[in-house]
């Protein structure tokens, strides 16, 4: 009952995809699974000894749930291709599936980094993800920001893993683009509606909460850019559910 599955989902990710196989080298199965890359991702990984599985990317719960559902092992560790599992989780993480001590998943902490800076604040401070899992006990849900719902109590892996999210600012502004886009299509599935509320207030609010209350200013400038991004995002989601209100589609 100690063996381990990791998971790493992949779109265009030749930049990480070796490096993320290689942190995850201590499991019994590694397991990439790719939402038809058009990049050297699936060649750089299929030269690396690793389950390949490709998949048309629906959302992100189904396409992780799918891939728990063929690993061989009841442990589970998800691994996105921009994360690094360092020495003293992979030390925790072997641990924990030995003796478990009743939880039957753990939260897993990260060190944030911004085009090569350590970000210390700006809200990631307290950043956690569940990562590692018993396969029959949790499952994702949600369509953008998806989330794990278990049957069990969950516990917390000490230490913490590098997540290398934004490599510069073009890779940032791709990444909300596409997160923006599927939140949209969420919140117009749910028959929400755009009004200035939307793209006045909360953009701004979302600036101001990462960067005062969360300390952005801490981080210099960067956690300046960062509040500034972050808060664009925000207003981008909106446009593009105003334009979907409208029957404007993005292609």
């Amino acid at each position: 009952m100690t063996k381990i599955s990791a998971i790493i989902p992949t779109l265009n990710e030749e930049i990480h995809i070796a490096d993320a196989i290689k942190s995850v080298s201590f499991a019994d199965e590694v397991i990439v699974i790719d939402s038809f890359s058009t990049d050297k991702t699936v060649e750089i990984a299929e030269k690396m000894n690793v389950k390949i599985i490709k998949r048309k990317f629906d959302d992100f719960s189904s396409q992780k749930n799918f891939a728990i559902s063929q690993a061989k092992h009841p442990w589970i560790y998800i691994l996105d291709a921009d994360e690094r599992v360092t020495k003293p989780v992979k030390a925790e993480i072997l641990e924990s599936v030995k003796n478990p001590n009743g939880f039957v998943g753990f939260y897993v902490r990260r060190t944030f980094y911004f085009a090569g800076k350590k970000i210390n604040y700006c809200g990631w401070q307290r950043d956690k993800v569940v990562r590692l899992f018993l396969k029959e006990q949790c499952k994702y849900v949600g369509v953008v920001h998806e989330t794990i719902t278990t049957n069990g109590q969950l516990g917390f892996l000490k230490n913490k893993i590098d997540h290398f999210g934004y490599r510069n600012y073009n890779h940032f502004i791709s990444k909300i683009n596409y997160y923006s886009s599927l939140k949209a299509k969420e919140l117009h599935a749910k028959g929400k509606k755009v009004n200035a509320f939307h793209l006045l207030v909360k953009p701004a609010a979302r600036f101001f909460i990462h960067y005062i209350i969360r300390l952005g200013f801490l981080d210099g400038l960067a956690g300046l850019i960062l509040a500034k991004i972050l808060a664009y995002s925000v207003f981008t989601r909106y446009i593009k559910l105003w334009l979907l209100n409208k029957g404007i589609k993005e292609h």
